[in-house]
């Protein structure tokens, strides 16, 4: 590969660059090999370095995009807009907040910051980064009209910093200044609402929505199910569910895992073998959903045959957190040995996750013995928590027997007043906040 590789590059520059820019497109491509020649070739022109930084770009390599770009500017290479934005976008998604404000002032002084993509590109960047008032001053600097992507760049940086009245206040200044929407515009103020139980926000957003006539895509419809399913309002969430034209995975995932939550692990199954019989493939995350219904319904024949469904029939790997959920779902239905079981059976490294959730079906059920075996498994794994041992006496206390040696409590009593004292232990209560119309 090498060889060939500088075999082209001695024979012919527009080859190489041929070779390049389709070599940058495969994900395990030795991208080493390929800047040591483009460093050493001697008629590389900035076609060549804007496909390399590309390259880098697209697997993630976001230092050595930065280098690259280094090393053109000390070349004396002219710059680019589209050099200007891939190494924004570097700078955006490796959090190098210090170099991404160099980049902006050479920008300001070349006069690209003018550009529309280029101020688009720098307002995304600061807007994930937390720098909400850098975001702003180039929105608000901006001469030109400002088209949608903009509006939609600021409007979802204020969403991702949590300042929900001021995305919503940029909305309506967009409406003021005639500029229409499209569904990006309210996906990112749609997943903020969710998060922070913004109901009255998040009801605002999706009647404007309806108001504008937008056609309920798969993301957009997906935003307003989750936030309504989120907020509690279930029915309101299964309505826009079925008017949406069309679904994706996601879209049915996020109303099964809304069932879920709410309690409805009968309508989670029943949505489940719809999305089968409609011909969507579920994932991983979909089967976690129903998973966590099942275990939070008590429903422990689906739930097993769900699980045996994803391995058997999907042929996906389970992952922990998939097990853990199997073991919550045999705890919570008195299960016990059989999830002791399957804990020890797993074919990937065991979790303290798992344990503890069956330690703790152990303390409801007043097994002791499992839950003394358990509380080893833990001991031997060099994960021991305080609140083990306490949950271990909690068996002790529901199946109406005194713990066998007195160190026992003893040892509880000095891990609670441990737990106390360290500042590392102590945490706010916690609580849960949703708006009401």
């Amino acid at each position: 590969m090498l060889a060939k590789i500088q075999n082209m590059v001695h024979q012919s520059q527009e080859l190489f660059k041929a070779f390049l820019a389709s070599s940058t497109r495969k994900t395990h491509f030795p991208y080493t090999i390929m800047r040591t020649n483009l460093s050493s070739c001697s008629g590389k022109d900035l076609v060549s370095w804007n496909t390399m930084m590309g390259g880098y770009l697209s697997v993630a390599q976001y230092a050595l995009v930065v280098d690259l770009f280094k090393e053109l500017y000390r070349d004396g290479f002219d710059i680019t807009i589209s050099t200007i934005l891939t190494v924004l976008s570097a700078s955006r998604e490796a959090l190098n907040i210090s170099f991404g404000g160099c980049v902006h002032v050479f920008c300001f002084k070349i006069g690209f910051s003018l550009y529309l993509n280029v101020a688009t590109a720098l307002i995304s960047m600061y807007g994930k980064h937390g720098h909400i008032h850098s975001a702003r001053q180039i929105f608000d600097e901006i001469d030109v009209k400002k088209d949608v992507i903009l509006w939609n760049c600021l409007i979802d940086a204020y969403a991702r910093c949590g300042l929900l009245a001021e995305a919503l206040e940029l909305l309506k200044l967009m409406k003021h200044h005639h500029t229409r929407p499209n569904s990006s515009t309210f996906v990112g103020l749609l997943s903020a609402c969710s998060a922070s139980g913004a109901l009255a926000i998040g009801k605002y957003v999706h009647d404007y929505a309806e108001e504008q006539q937008l056609v309920l895509d798969v993301v957009l419809g997906t935003a307003i199910v989750d936030m309504y399913a989120k907020s509690g309002l279930l029915e309101k969430a299964t309505d826009v569910f079925d008017r949406m034209e069309s679904k994706d995975v996601k879209c049915w995932t996020t109303m099964i895992s809304g069932c879920g939550a709410h309690g409805q692990a009968y309508r989670a199954i029943t949505l489940f073998h719809r999305m089968e019989k409609d011909g969507f493939i579920p994932n991983e995350v979909t089967f976690l959903a129903v998973l966590n219904s099942c275990s939070h319904g008590g429903l422990v024949t689906e739930g097993l045959i769900c699980f045996r469904r994803m391995v058997k029939v999907y042929k996906l790997r389970p992952k922990i957190e998939h097990y853990g959920c199997v073991v919550d779902l045999l705890g919570r239905a008195g299960l016990l040995e059989e999830a002791y079981e399957l804990i020890k059976g797993l074919p990937i490294e065991r979790d303290a996750t798992a344990w503890r959730a069956l330690l703790g079906a152990c303390r409801v059920y007043g097994n002791v013995d499992l839950a003394e075996r358990v509380k080893e498994e833990l001991e031997q794994m060099n994960d021991d928590h305080p609140a083990d041992l306490i949950t271990l006496n909690g068996a002790y206390v529901v199946a109406g027997m005194v713990p066998h040696q007195r160190s026992v409590l003893k040892r509880e009593n000095q891990l609670v007043e441990e737990m106390n004292d360290e500042e590392s232990s102590k945490k706010e209560a916690g609580y849960s906040k949703i708006d009401l119309l």
